[in-house]
């Protein structure tokens, strides 16, 4: 669990956020921060779709050709089998 929760990708999603959280606090709502929040949405997205494929791919499941970890299945199939 640990190696899913201190990704670099969630681990940037959530400073984001907060950073986000903290710029909204001091002005008023625009176009810009609106796309920054859309921004934010796809990154968080994105990187939580990277975990469940990982997870997926080490059960052994069939992932999606467009994800970054195909190619790797019986890499991360193996290394959890060995543990």
């Amino acid at each position: 669990m640990r190696k899913y929760l201190f990704g670099t990708g969630i681990i940037s999603a959530i400073t984001g956020g907060i950073t986000l959280l903290r710029g909204a606090r001091d002005s008023e709502f625009t176009w810009r921060e609106a796309l920054a929040w859309i921004s934010w949405g796809i990154t968080a997205t994105l990187a939580i779709g990277a975990i469940v494929d990982t997870y997926r791919a080490s059960r052994g499941h069939v992932i999606a050709d467009d994800s970054p970890v195909h190619g790797k299945e019986q890499k991360l199939l193996k290394k959890r089998l060995h543990r």
